[in-house]
């Protein structure tokens, strides 16, 4: 079940009363831009996992020297 029109209009008219129509563009460009950077955040990361992953791995080198001095 989703939101209808009704509910739609009920909810910008609220947002209208609360913060005026100069506010509401900011509010749209700061979101959109946070928007953005989380997108280009979690884009660096999955990259990052992904390059992690294909990378080979060097085995890990024993040291036998047992010698006490």
């Amino acid at each position: 079940m989703g939101i209808g029109a009704v509910e739609w209009l009920v909810i910008v008219l609220i947002i209208l009363l609360l913060f005026g129509a100069k506010k509401i563009p900011e509010l749209a460009r700061g979101l959109g831009q946070g928007i953005s950077e989380f997108r280009k955040a979690s884009t660096e990361i999955r990259k990052e996992i992904e390059k992690g992953a294909q990378e080979p791995t060097e085995p890990v080198k024993k040291n036998n020297d047992t010698t006490v001095s």
